[in-house]
């Protein structure tokens, strides 16, 4: 009728067993969901996510025009410094890949001329003057201010191939490229707000 000490016991660290292994299994699955969200989130706190070097950008006034090409050192900083100077969801953005949701971004909805800048080192990469409206919620332009200043690499993340779209002065993720945007291009720059910063024409 009443179980013994030792049963209890023996049940006890059963139980207590299947626990940890339940709470385990969720972490390593947790772990396995954030990194498929944030595929660079590896990277150790403290080591630079490329190595340095020189790469060729097009530098442009903040009225849009276009000054000269210059080699410049690659933008480096430890993932900790990136989180200094960037806030969490910034962070998350451009330097983990993640992705704003739709019609949250501070500049989907932007009409005003400008220039499109890195958040994170500044660099040039879109203009409004080839700005439209797509109807998807997130910035999107036909081409970037500059070829140069951007580089594109095959992203086979969340089950689906697309080209993913960075800074190429600092390797901010910025956005994907897809190939259903206007003419002339044919392509549509589907970019995060949150990797931008505008700067009104004067």
């Amino acid at each position: 009728m009443f179980e013994s000490k030792s049963a209890t016991d023996h049940d006890s660290k059963q139980v207590t067993r299947r626990v940890f292994l339940s709470t385990a299994i969720a972490a390593a699955c947790g772990v396995g969901l954030l990194s498929i969200r944030h595929p660079h989130l590896a990277l150790a706190d403290d080591v630079p996510s490329h190595a340095s070097g020189p790469v060729l950008v097009v530098l442009f006034s903040d009225d849009g025009k276009r000054l000269q090409k210059v080699t410049l050192a690659k933008v480096v900083k430890s993932a900790s410094d990136w989180q200094k100077q960037l806030s969490p969801n910034v962070y998350d953005i451009a330097r983990l890949a993640d992705t704003e949701m739709a019609y949250s971004g501070a500049l989907w909805n932007q009409h005003k001329r400008g220039l499109y800048r890195c958040i994170c080192c500044d660099t040039a990469l879109f203009s409004s003057d080839t700005k439209f409206e797509s109807g998807t919620g997130w910035p999107s332009f036909w081409a970037p201010i500059a070829k140069e200043n951007v580089a594109e690499q095959s992203d086979n993340t969340l089950g689906m191939e697309r080209t993913a779209v960075s800074c190429k002065l600092c390797d901010a993720h910025l956005g994907h490229v897809f190939t259903d945007g206007p003419h002339p291009t044919g392509l549509r720059y589907c970019m995060n707000s949150a990797s931008l910063r505008f700067v009104l024409h004067s």
